[in-house]
């Protein structure tokens, strides 16, 4: 069975907006929904990016039943792993067995604002399993010291925990990487419905882990209008490569989409309302192998957007 949920974008949305949007999705057939966690927007047209460890507090109050997982928390520079652990620790006790740490090597973006060197991805990558390991350490309830090749802690103790545990699903965007989240991770997440991430995550040992994938829509009844807002809102949809993960400023990434135009966002953003195209977009990443697939709507008209799929796409895919 697959399930299908929300994404709370908080590039694009203050913090009492999206507390309502997963209030919305709470009440929806939504299976869950996951959020994402930047410092910066890609962009100044998208024009928010709060703290979503607040959010995450806020979201735990207006829902009843929605669990939510980040997508993703970079626990490497920006924020050491010690504080991660002690965030997403308060986390799960206020969503109770409804909240998982999704994790991830960052970008630029979001990662370079202490004036810390951005290293390359596989130093990023033995950083975060250095962090996971502090993260998960600190669990235990323990006073703890760690004296590791990249951070150091000593005796700190997380008083406040969770009955359980939150699970620490794993962003992946190469063979590598989707290894490493097989072996050390609860999960698998991922943008690209990439069959070898999958058999990368299932050598690494994630052959019974759950898989989420995250896949981009801008619903609107007229096309045109769809495209138009998914071309001005998300246009580093359409960016090739790395640089997505190393472009440092959301005025780098202006210049860099200046050439995406609308027919580049259209190929890459399903837009408009028509059913068959939304639920071709889920089937790809299921049938690549995802079990969770996250749908992010580009715009504000989140309340149609739900309606529409719960009317029109969800009952296919569900």
């Amino acid at each position: 069975m697959t399930e299908i949920g929300h994404k709370l974008i908080c590039e694009e949305h203050g913090p009492n907006d999206l507390a309502e949007y997963a209030q919305l999705a709470d009440r929806s057939a939504f299976d869950y929904a996951m959020i994402s966690d930047h410092y910066h927007p890609w962009t100044s047209t998208q024009g928010e990016s709060p703290m979503v460890w607040n959010v995450i507090g806020a979201i735990s109050r207006a829902t009843d039943d929605l669990r939510l997982g980040t997508a993703v928390t970079c626990p490497i520079m920006r924020i050491h792993p010690a504080i991660v652990a002690q965030a997403a620790a308060t986390a799960g006790a206020q969503l109770p067995g409804r909240f998982f740490l999704g994790v991830g090597t960052g970008e630029n973006l979001s990662e370079h604002i202490l004036g810390d060197r951005w290293p390359e991805h596989a130093v990023r990558l033995e950083m975060l399993e250095e962090a996971l390991e502090i993260i998960r350490t600190l669990w235990n309830g323990k006073t703890t010291s760690y004296h590791g090749e990249y951070y150091t802690v000593e005796n700190a103790r997380i008083y406040t925990l969770p009955d359980e545990l939150p699970p620490i699903p794993i962003a992946a965007d190469g063979p590598k990487a989707a290894r490493k989240a097989g072996e050390i991770g609860d999960g698998l997440i991922a943008i690209s419905p990439d069959e070898e991430l999958i058999g990368a995550f299932e050598d690494g040992g994630g052959e019974n882990k759950p898989r989420y994938a995250e896949v981009s829509v801008c619903y609107a009844e007229d096309e045109r209008e769809a495209i138009e807002t998914a071309h001005e809102v998300w246009p580093q949809a359409a960016l090739p490569g790395e640089l997505m993960w190393e472009l440092p400023t959301p005025a780098h990434f202006e210049q860099a989409t200046e050439a995406v135009s609308e027919e580049d966002i259209a190929e890459m953003v399903v837009c408009g309302s028509d059913p068959d195209e939304h639920i071709e977009a889920i089937r790809e990443f299921v049938d690549a192998g995802f079990d969770h697939v996250a749908v992010h709507n580009v715009g504000s008209n989140q309340a149609e957007f739900v309606e529409f799929y719960e009317d029109e796409v969800l009952p296919a895919v569900q």
